[in-house]
């Protein structure tokens, strides 16, 4: 059997290593050269920065499985506080879980992930179109074309309702789903990053908003992170609010981390954090889903072989939540359907319990 996933994001490279042992062939089709979707990680001037999501915030049976699968994690020991829409800054909730990275950035998850996973990899790929060939689905990515028995779709919800409004398939619950799908709100966020030739002295790693009526979002201090930041400078993570970050979408990187620059030094109380050393800028249309899809419209056309995983399917926009979703139906397919597929026991030794 043949099962096609589109997306090597977190939840992606999950239903593959779900699948692992199983009497398979899994393909995935990703779009970008990079695996792991917003878990990405860039390297620029001698610094390490995590411009997507920050950590993941693991169960006790994923964190052993991060610790197992290898690489030099760093765990963040310093707290998140928080701040409201005037700029108060306080104290936040002691973590109930740790917050781990990696020294060589947060997208080594996806990549170790991926090495456990029996899966072939086609990056720069982009899915144009879905068709329903009879009993099989075929993918046409660029005037090339992959036949599939299961076809596994994971990009954001906006995203996958685009190609399934579209495609070729004759199906009396497609209008419904379809529906369902696009009804999943998203936040559009930039992420600004702002680096410092001096140490930004602080009590916490990063502050959030919780009124969510500030223009900043986010705001994280790299240099907490072992092996991200040079000794004595710092690197800032900005998160900017959806309606700030559409507002500004469209507008150069330059122009964009200027802005953001201003912001941080009235939020910090630090005149000097308005004119940082050097920026990047990280556009993230589709970055976090604020509700779930309705996953009994999904199991609806489960008989057509058309499956769904991400964060917007389990309703909670993690890493560890998209990971863990993308597991769960790879275990499903796994041993599941009118002929179930056949399981055997993994090489690794691995417990698939995680």
């Amino acid at each position: 059997m043949e099962i096609g996933i589109v997306g090597a994001g977190v939840a992606g490279i999950g239903v593959a290593y779900g699948l692992r042992g199983a009497d398979v062939e899994v393909t995935l089709l990703e779009k970008n050269r990079e695996v792991g979707g917003r878990a990405a990680t860039r390297f620029e001037n001698g610094c390490t920065y995590d411009y997507g999501a920050n950590y993941v915030t693991p169960d006790p049976d994923l964190e052993a499985f991060m610790r197992e699968t290898g690489g030099d994690l760093v765990e963040i020991e310093e707290p998140v506080w928080t701040f409201d829409s005037v700029g108060t800054i306080e104290p936040g909730e002691a973590r109930d879980r740790p917050a781990l990275t990696y020294e060589g950035g947060i997208a080594e998850f996806a990549r170790r992930v991926l090495s456990r996973a029996d899966a072939t990899l086609e990056t720069e790929t982009r899915v144009e179109s879905i068709t329903r060939d009879g009993e099989r689905w075929r993918a046409e990515c660029e005037g090339r074309v992959h036949g599939f028995d299961a076809l596994v779709m994971t990009p954001p919800a906006p995203q996958t309702a685009a190609l399934l409004s579209n495609a070729d398939w004759d199906d009396p619950f497609r209008e419904e789903l379809v529906a369902s799908i696009e009804a999943v709100p998203y936040r559009t966020i930039l992420s600004v990053v702002l680096r410092y030739p001096f140490e930004i002295d602080r009590p916490y790693y990063a502050l959030v908003n919780t009124d969510r009526d500030h223009e900043i979002g986010w705001l994280s201090r790299e240099e907490c992170k072992r092996g991200h930041v040079p000794d004595g400078e710092s690197l800032l993570v900005v998160q900017m609010a959806p309606e700030w970050s559409l507002e500004r979408y469209g507008e150069p990187d330059g122009s964009i981390a200027e802005a953001a620059a201003g912001l941080v030094a009235d939020l910090l109380d630090g005149p000097r954090l308005g004119t940082p050393a050097w920026t990047d800028c990280g556009r993230w249309r589709h970055a976090l889903p604020d509700d779930e899809v309705d996953t009994d419209v999904l199991e609806r056309v489960a008989e057509s072989s058309l499956f769904f995983a991400g964060d917007w399917v389990a309703g909670d926009g993690r890493v560890a939540a998209a990971f863990g979703n993308g597991c769960e139906l790879g275990w499903r397919l796994a041993e599941s359907g009118d002929e179930p597929l056949q399981v055997v026991d993994p090489d690794d030794g691995d417990d698939r319990s995680r």
